[in-house]
């Protein structure tokens, strides 16, 4: 009896920390952050609306969120890493897929103990780590039917396509 005790003591503390540790709490003061982010990602948006991005076009990008001219490690990163950036063109929102807030709830509603509503969401490793914890012993789950149901649980990288 006291070897079962424990092993729910050590999950429920566990369950409880991943529950506290993955919570998406903004830090600091991010008023402008968001603006120029919001700014490259239209600039971006614009230049692969042709379905190519250039190097000059990235760079340009990187320097204005950046505010300052890229150094040369940065440099030789965007030159690497151009293609993979330049490959993630968002030239028909549609083609990136869809996504529902009222399946996203049902998702989780029924399923949410397994955490299936986070890969829907685009959260692959909290969906595994719902799995392997039972969606944090059901509390982690209810948590995020309300933030679902409240439009703070959004997937990743977008917003809702279809809401309530």
């Amino acid at each position: 009896m006291k070897k079962v005790l424990r092993t729910f003591t050590v999950l429920a503390v566990l369950s409880i920390s991943f529950v506290l540790f993955s919570a998406a709490i903004p830090a600091g003061n991010t008023s402008e952050a968001p603006t120029k982010m919001q700014q490259a990602t239209q600039a971006y948006n614009a230049a692969a609306a042709d379905g190519k991005v250039s190097y000059k076009e990235l760079k340009g990008i990187a320097e204005d969120l950046k505010g300052s001219k890229l150094s040369f490690k940065e440099k030789v990163a965007l030159k690497v890493f151009g293609k993979k950036i330049a490959s993630r063109t968002i030239a028909n929102p549609a083609a990136a897929g869809e996504k529902s807030q009222i399946v996203a709830a049902i998702l989780c509603f029924f399923l949410g103990g397994i955490g299936i509503h986070r890969f829907y969401l685009g959260y692959t490793w909290q969906g595994i780590v719902q799995i392997f914890t039972l969606g944090g012993c059901g509390i982690w789950a209810l948590i995020d039917f309300v933030r679902i149901l409240l439009g703070d649980l959004k997937p990743k990288d977008a917003d809702y396509d279809v809401t309530f």
